[in-house]
Order: C-alpha cells, then sequence, then structure tokens
C-alpha cells in the first residue's frame, strides 16, 4: 500500500526495518535554528535521516524573497539521493510541532514528482506516547538515485497571486493565527497584516487536542464552507514564509479536496515589494 498525506504511528512501527521505506526527521525551531538537529542527535525514530529547513530545505535569502525561499531543485534531489530516497521509496516524514515542519518536505517531494510521502500524524510525540521505539545511532544510510520531475504548477510567485486576485481566479488562503493576520502582532516579520482578499484559516485548526489531524470528513466540511463555491484547483495557500501554508494543503488533501496551490515566497516575500497592498482587521 502507498501512503501520500497521513500515516499513523503503528503503520510506520511495522515497517521500520523495510528498507524501501526512508523516515525523515524535520524538527526545526524559528527562534534556534540548530535546535532540531540536536534534538534529532538526542533521540529519533529509528532508522531516521535529519533535513534541516534553512539548510536542506529552503535556499538563501535574498533581498526579494521571503524568509524561505523555495531550495535548489537539483541539489535537493541530490541530497535526496544521499539520504537513500529513490524514485520508488515510501517517504514518512515528521517533526514535533503537529506536521508544521515536516509539511514543507511533504510539499517538495510531491512537487518533484515523488507523491509516496507521508507525515506520520502525531509527530514524534504520539509516536513517544505510544511507547514506541527511539533510537540515538545515526542510521546507516545507501544512497540511492532521485530523479525530479518538477511541477512548476504546483506554486506560484508574487505576480501570479496579484494577477488572479485582481482576475478573482483564485481563493487566497492565510495560514497564520488570526492576531497576525488581522495585523494585531506581528513577531517576525517587518510589516503586519494580510494580502488584501485572503481568508484566514489558522493551520492548527487542522489538528484535534492530542495534535492529530481531524477525520478527513471533518476537514471536508470546513475546507468547503471556507471556500464556498471555488473549486479546490483555485485554492492558493500562503503563511508567513511558505512553511506551514503546506499544512493546509496537506490537510485538503487528506481530505479529498486535491490540487491547491502554494504560494510560495508567502507574506514575507510579499512585503518586500512596497507596491503590493496590505489589509488589516
Amino acid at each position: 500500500m502507498t501512503y501520500t498525506t497521513l500515516i499513523s504511528a503503528p503503520t510506520l512501527h511495522q515497517q521500520l526495518n523495510n528498507p524501501d521505506w526512508i523516515i525523515v526527521d524535520c524538527r526545526f525551531s524559528l527562534a534556534d535554528t540548530e535546535t532540531g538537529a540536536k534534538t534529532y542527535r538526542h533521540g529519533h525514530i529509528p532508522n531516521a535521516r535529519y533535513a534541516h529547513l534553512d539548510k536542506d530545505l529552503s535556499s538563501a535569502i535574498t533581498d526579494f524573497t521571503g524568509r524561505h525561499p523555495l531550495p535548489n531543485f537539483a541539489l535537493l534531489a541530490k541530497k535526496l539521493g544521499d539520504w537513500g530516497i529513490a524514485n520508488t521509496s515510501q517517504v514518512v516524514v515528521y517533526d514535533d510541532a503537529g506536521g508544521a515542519f515536516a509539511g514543507r518536505l511533504w510539499w517538495l517531494l510531491r512537487s518533484m514528482g515523488h507523491d509516496r510521502v507521508a507525515v506520520l500524524d502525531g509527530g514524534i510525540k504520539h509516536w513517544q506516547k505510544q511507547g514506541l521505539p527511539i533510537a540515538t545511532a545515526l542510521p546507516k544510510v545507501k544512497s540511492a538515485i532521485f530523479r525530479p520531475y518538477l511541477n512548476e504548477a504546483a506554486w506560484l510567485s508574487a505576480l501570479q497571486v496579484q494577477n488572479s486576485l485582481a482576475q478573482k481566479s483564485i481563493c487566497l488562503i492565510d495560514a497564520r493565527t488570526p492576531e497576525r493576520y488581522r495585523g494585531e502582532q506581528e513577531p517576525i516579520d517587518p510589516v503586519a497584516g494580510h494580502i488584501p482578499g485572503a481568508l484566514n484559516r489558522p493551520f492548527q485548526l487542522n489538528l484535534d487536542s492530542n495534535g492529530l489531524f481531524l477525520p478527513a470528513e471533518k476537514l471536508r466540511g470546513q475546507f468547503n464552507q471556507l471556500i464556498g463555491a471555488n473549486a479546490s484547483e483555485q485554492v492558493v495557500h500562503y503563511c508567513g514564509s511558505g512553511v506551514t501554508a503546506c499544512h493546509n494543503l496537506l490537510a485538503m488533501e487528506h481530505a479529498g479536496l486535491t490540487g491547491s496551490k502554494l504560494y510560495a515566497g508567502s507574506w514575507s516575500e510579499w512585503i518586500r515589494n512596497k507596491n503590493h497592498g496590505v489589509a488589516k482587521g
């Protein structure tokens, strides 16, 4: 069986020693960018590799980009191969933040033509609650060749977002907290507010009180209510830097609402251009 959105802890546990399954730890902290790597060394799911959001899953910031620009896909493809990921691998990604960071690698792999990737539901926290094993030994990695089949239609540029909003051809969803969306507080970026015309759906709403994703039918109902008459293919997600927006995209895919896209530059890129509109409230 192939897993393309979410996978449960017991299911992953059964496949821990399957050489065709590759596990990647995506833990990260915006406050301390080396926390994730340290935590990984202190204990991770057996056989997991580590992917660093800044160094592996993003490219360098420039004067024109947001905080987490899309990576160089040729370099990422080589890294995936170095981690042992082949085009036939079942990949499982996890973090300790409800999928907020793991969703980025899930989305990147899908954009590179690799659908056999799933986020571990509940992440390492739920894994440990279930009493499942943790390792400190680094995995023995057998490198592979990963050939990317890039789907550049999976994301939009700032100009495409601007034009599509003017044509009313997209439904834009902001994954940040309501306070940041309304512009009442902005702890990270220099300008507060949201892209005019965007709706708000904090990604945390996709999870229950245990940090597990809501059932697919419940997510489907909530997103349908939000997007109204818009088709799922018209939906574009953004957040602060294009990372947590992937969580809403994952939730929609899991709910059977397929084909939504990402504004990869997100708010931190949008505000670099003084001509872009800013809305509050």
